[in-house]
């Protein structure tokens, strides 16, 4: 595999009002801007904004997933405990394998800010060689989740989940993703670093 071939990423926003052009949308802007200062490996952005409706999820990632090609796809939004928020459910029913350790380090990240982390119900799963990853929603939560935390002085304090995805993506298939370290170093075990 080419380590300069270019990425494909599935940035969703899930919100029935953004999508209704009530307000702006925050997610996808969020993600594109912190793609930008993370990723050194060349890669172009799929976007959809879609509505609060599981059916519309569902086919969203399975057409970013398998006719558009993402090697990941980032959601945002849909993931508290309110009626409408079924972006777990549609992540969970194109999913053909469930990680759980992303929800659980998302969540444990988030604990350092609000209560209310443990109320989030984001999930990651595998869809051929695509990883789906439900984010926060809020813009200061979606890169707290991706950055991590640092002390005063720079040094890591706790290190996101991006960390873990460029090597995930890898294992499945989905091509080579490769970070600036001075965002958030990509972890791959020694001798797989191209």
């Amino acid at each position: 595999m080419v380590t300069n071939a270019e990425v494909v990423i599935g940035l969703v926003s899930v919100s029935d009002r953004a999508s209704q052009g009530i307000y702006a949308d925050e997610g996808i802007p969020t993600l594109q801007a912190w793609l930008r200062r993370a990723l050194v490996t060349p890669w172009r952005a799929e976007t959809r904004l879609v509505p609060d409706e599981q059916a519309v999820i569902e086919e969203t990632l399975r057409s970013l997933a398998d006719v558009e090609g993402c090697s990941l796809i980032l959601t945002t939004g849909g993931t508290g405990p309110a009626p409408r928020d079924v972006t777990p459910e549609a992540t969970l029913a194109v999913g053909e394998r469930v990680l759980p350790g992303f929800g659980e380090e998302m969540r444990r990240i988030s604990l350092n800010f609000v209560p209310t982390a443990i109320l989030s119900r984001q999930v990651a799963v595998v869809r051929g060689r695509s990883l789906i990853v439900n984010l926060p929603g809020q813009p200061k939560a979606i890169v707290e989740t991706l950055e991590g935390l640092r002390h005063a002085d720079g040094s890591w304090r706790h290190q996101g989940i991006f960390a873990a995805i460029p090597y995930c993506v890898e294992l499945i298939g989905g091509g080579y993703i490769d970070t600036d370290p001075d965002v958030i170093p990509a972890f791959r075990p020694r001798g797989t670093r191209r």
